[in-house]
């Protein structure tokens, strides 16, 4: 895509990051923080798409998407995001870098602030106030807090620098980025989905071996012989099919997966 003039700012950067703290209000389990990212860009979106209102609703439906990261470092995606947009990226460029962000930061971020400060101002806080101390739980209410808007502040500015800065690097490489950043993608998708989709096939048939031996030989060693994890790739792609072609949203396919787990354990086909 053509580049254009940017209309955005660093104070429009700079709110978007703000508005991370809304990020959990929108969440769900059909797009977990989906709703809740397409609410904290808005603003810059209307701000890019001003003069196309068609584009705006394309944008902003296109960006309730599942995504699901850690919500303080948000802003360095959203700021990354916004400037391809902002420089006349196509959105479909602009997506491949966030969805490939969004992995990476997750881990980064919940390491950071889970495991590491929430627990630090945590037992600090609780140690002061065990001794009778107020300045306990005002300690660990600023401490976590300013650490918040501080990384939020900071990981936005960051994003915006690098996302300004570079883009005419960026969208020289535009096409090989999104090729890997798919890449990444589905690797993380198939990797999760032969981790969590667990199904597999308890039928087993009796050989009698000519020394009048039984020999008992199970399908699902047979198939796991052939591929490791076929079933669960075959249900994942099944699953994807119905999402894509046929437009099924996520109570369809939970009930779905209900009715085929529950008749094929009673068949004994499925275990």
């Amino acid at each position: 895509m053509e580049s254009k003039t940017g209309v955005l700012e660093w104070k429009d950067y700079l709110n978007v990051s703000l508005r991370s703290f809304l990020l959990q209000s929108g969440f769900n389990y059909g797009n977990y923080q989906g709703l809740g990212y397409a609410n904290v860009i808005f603003p810059a979106l209307k701000k890019i798409y001003a003069n196309n209102e068609e584009q705006l609703k394309e944008s902003a439906i296109e960006n309730i998407e599942f995504f699901n990261t850690n919500p303080q470092v948000l802003p360095f995606v959203t700021s990354i995001q916004l400037a391809l947009l902002d420089a006349g990226e196509s959105p479909e460029d602009a997506r491949s870098i966030k969805m490939a962000l969004m992995g990476p930061l997750a881990g980064i971020g919940d390491s950071l602030f889970q495991f590491g400060l929430a627990p630090l101002f945590s037992s600090i806080g609780a140690g002061l106030a065990a001794e009778g101390m107020i300045l306990g739980p005002i300690l660990f209410f600023l401490g976590i807090n300013l650490s918040l808007l501080s990384t939020k502040i900071l990981t936005g500015y960051y994003g915006y620098k690098l996302g300004t800065s570079f883009i005419d690097t960026l969208s020289e490489k535009m096409s090989s980025i999104s090729r890997l950043s798919s890449i990444v993608g589905i690797s993380v998708v198939s990797g999760l989905a032969v981790s969590f989709v667990k199904v597999s096939i308890p039928i087993k048939y009796a050989t009698t071996m000519a020394d009048g031996k039984v020999n008992e030989i199970a399908i699902q060693t047979i198939l796991d012989k052939i591929t490791p994890n076929l079933l669960p790739a075959l249900f994942t792609l099944f699953i994807f099919y119905l999402v894509r072609n046929r437009k099924w949203n996520t109570y369809k396919l939970i009930v779905l997966t209900l009715i085929i787990g529950i008749l094929g354990s009673v068949l004994g086909i499925l275990g």
